[in-house]
Parts: C-alpha cells; sequence; structure tokens
C-alpha cells in the first residue's frame, strides 16, 4: 500500500524533530508527558538517553492516568488518602463537574497503571551498564495533566502533587532542583517501576471491587435510616475511619488472584534486583554533575546531606528484604519461638484462602510455617538510626 506523500512527509517531519531535540526537559514542559511519550516512540534510532525519557514519561504517565481517574470521579478523598495506596493518596483539587463514583474505577486505576509501568519497564531495561544516559531535567518542567484538558494549569506541576515529600529541604523560594539522570539512575527509576507494579498487582490480586461495592451499598441503606441521633461515637470521623476498615477486611479476606500474587512477587523481587543495580552503577561514576542519588565522592542536586555509608546500609536493607521474599529468612509470628516463621515465598506463590482471624491465630498460615532462620530487621533500625527523623523521605527517594 502506497502511503501518502504528505503523510510520510509528516513522519519524517515529527522524527526529524524529535532527533534534534535534545532538551527532555523543555519537551515535558512545553508538550507534556503525552506527547512527549509520543514523540520519543516514533524515533528511529533512540538513544539510551532516549529510552530513559521514554520510560521516565511512561512512568509519570502512569500516575497521570490515576490522577485523571481520580480527578474526573465523585470519590470521597479522605478514605481515598486514608488507604494509603499509592495514586490514591495523592490531594487533588475539587472536581465540581466530577462524574458519580463506581466501585470499579479503584481496580481500573491500578490496572491502567499497571499497564504504563509494563511500558516503562520495557524502555528502561534496554539501558545496559555500558550505556551512556545523560538527561538534565529542571523538575519544575514536570507536571501532571490532572484535568486533562491538554495545558499546565495551577497546581499541576509534579512537586505540588505526587512529590510533596520530596519538597522537603528547598530554600525558602521552593526553588525545584536541577538533576542530571545517568545510567545508574535508570535502574533506580526501573526499581520504582517495578514497586508500584507489584503494589498494583497485589491490590487487583484482592479485588477491591465487591468489597466495595458491599460497604458503600450497605454505608448507603444504613444513612438512610439515620435520623442524626448516633448512640455510639468512635472518633471524629467515624464513618469514614469505619467504611475504609470495613473495606480493606473485606478485600483482603477470601481467595486472592493466584497469578496477580505471583507476578507481584516477581515484582518485589525485580525492584530489589534493579535497586542492587543502581548502587552497584553509582558506586563506579567519577563525576560529580547534578547527581540524583550520590556516591560518597559526589554530592546530590538534592538539597539534602547524603552519609557516606547511606548506600551500604540500604543495600544491606534490600539483603533482607530480599532473603525475606524468597523465603530464606521467615517472618515470625506470636506464636512461634525464634527457630520458626512463616515463608512469605510460599504465601505469595500459592496464596491461601485469608481469613484474618484464623491467621492471627495461627491456623491461617500453618501450611506456610517452617523451621529456620526468622528476619530480625536490625539492617532497618540501623538505617534509621543513622537518618533519625529523615529515614522515612531516604526511604521514599532510595525506594
Amino acid at each position: 500500500m502506497r502511503i501518502p506523500a504528505a503523510i510520510a512527509l509528516a513522519s519524517i517531519t515529527l522524527a526529524t524533530t524529535a532527533n534534534a531535540q535534545t532538551d527532555y526537559s523543555a519537551m515535558i514542559a512545553q508538550d507534556g508527558l503525552t506527547a512527549t511519550e509520543a514523540n520519543l516512540s516514533a524515533l528511529p534510532n533512540q538513544t539510551p538517553s532516549d529510552m530513559f525519557v521514554l520510560g521516565g514519561v511512561r512512568f509519570l504517565g502512569a500516575i497521570e492516568g490515576a490522577l485523571q481517574t481520580l480527578y474526573a470521579t465523585q470519590i470521597n478523598r479522605e478514605m481515598a488518602e486514608m488507604s494509603d495506596l499509592p495514586f490514591l493518596r495523592i490531594p487533588l483539587p475539587p472536581n465540581p463537574n466530577a462524574a458519580p463514583f463506581t466501585p470499579e474505577v479503584i481496580a481500573d486505576t491500578f490496572a491502567n497503571a499497571l499497564q504504563e509501568l509494563d511500558g516503562s519497564l520495557v524502555a528502561l531495561d534496554t539501558i545496559a551498564d555500558t550505556d551512556n544516559v545523560a538527561v538534565t531535567i529542571n523538575t519544575a518542567d514536570l507536571w501532571f495533566d490532572i484535568n486533562a484538558n491538554g495545558a499546565r494549569d495551577a497546581g499541576e506541576g509534579m512537586l505540588e502533587t505526587a512529590a510533596t515529600q520530596m519538597n522537603r529541604g528547598l530554600d525558602g523560594a521552593g526553588t525545584p532542583p536541577v538533576v542530571r539522570f545517568d545510567t545508574a539512575d535508570a535502574a533506580w527509576l526501573s526499581a520504582y517501576a517495578h514497586l508500584l507494579s507489584g503494589v498494583s498487582e497485589t491490590v487487583l490480586a484482592l479485588d477491591p471491587t465487591s468489597a466495595i461495592q458491599r460497604v458503600t451499598e450497605s454505608a448507603a441503606a444504613m444513612d438512610a435510616l439515620n435520623d442524626g441521633g448516633r448512640q455510639m461515637v468512635f472518633m471524629p470521623d467515624e464513618d469514614t475511619w469505619v467504611d475504609v476498615l470495613a473495606m480493606f477486611i473485606h478485600a483482603i479476606e477470601g481467595q486472592p488472584d493466584v497469578e496477580r500474587s505471583r507476578n507481584a512477587h516477581a515484582h518485589f523481587l525485580g525492584m530489589i534486583e534493579d535497586n542492587q543495580t543502581f548502587w552497584s552503577r553509582v558506586a563506579t561514576e567519577t563525576d560529580n554533575k547534578l547527581e540524583w542519588i550520590p556516591n560518597p565522592n559526589q554530592t546530590s542536586a538534592l538539597p539534602l546531606d547524603f552519609p557516606a555509608d547511606v548506600g551500604s546500609q540500604w543495600r544491606m536493607v534490600l539483603a533482607e528484604a530480599e532473603a525475606v521474599l524468597k523465603g530464606d529468612l521467615l517472618i515470625p509470628h506470636w506464636r512461634l519461638g525464634n527457630g520458626a516463621g512463616i515463608n512469605l515465598a510460599s504465601i505469595m506463590q500459592n496464596p491461601p484462602e485469608i481469613d484474618i482471624i484464623s491467621i492471627i491465630q495461627g491456623e491461617g498460615v500453618l501450611p506456610y510455617i517452617e523451621e529456620g532462620t526468622r528476619m530480625s530487621g536490625q539492617s532497618l533500625r540501623q538505617f534509621q538510626r543513622m537518618l533519625g527523623g529523615d529515614a522515612a523521605l531516604f526511604m521514599i527517594i532510595f525506594n
């Protein structure tokens, strides 16, 4: 089939323009994540830097898609933030034109994000240790099109939405940092994509839709009979608190989806593998240019002090987490002594039908209990002691 000359010319022009555009930061600032992803995907000869940015905009696109879905829906923001789940806990502006909430919105949000994250991993996995990635990003240029109108509006900057924790420690003017991402950072970003993918697969394995449907219907029925004269008050926001707890319990009880549980397990192991790759790569760097996470001989572009041995301490945390995920270290149970514990790998590979009472009592996890060495958590406690009140922030940065 012959391609019309005008279409062929337009395609060539698009590819040539994208190839000539090396200021990825400006491209994202001007065009947004979706258009940048399309331009980079169309390049005929993608460089490692192209692939890093492609993986990055797909990663951020997963967050953007989730925010657009949640913004467009009359979701209870207090309940969403109380869930403490990725995407859901991000504050959003009110939308007076939001569509009515339906229980499947939550599952759809994580399923769509999972698809975008898969694309991010495909791009990032092409980057090898010997590739040269050099991508300078002004974090002020990153934004999410939350209201899906194709333009950047007030409150849509990345540091105003998803990265509020990262805004700590900036100077009084709130100047966003400029960062030069390199080859090591490709593994860091891939690890984060695996983390969010693992969480998404876990949520989907537990079927949140039926739990949300059950709680919202029963709550609506109770509210219809409520005359305003309650006899008991648990806490100021008792409706929200009780409903969130009920959704959580109903979601986790029952039979998880086996395939999704196994996928989540693989992603969590992939997160640790890529995180370890990142630390191996960054240890060999000799430059010192606007680093994201520095080695002891570098300085970070972030307004944070990185202790010289923080990387080695975090790798110890990763090693213990990996041993737990592989079943080499066991999870403690209150009924067991030091010589036995629960094999998490066995549970995630062949998840049981979950009953909270039986898990607490022990019967529900009995088939997964083995004799062996239990996790101590010592490496994490040492990491927390090293960083004090900043430990949570560094855990978010390191993933």
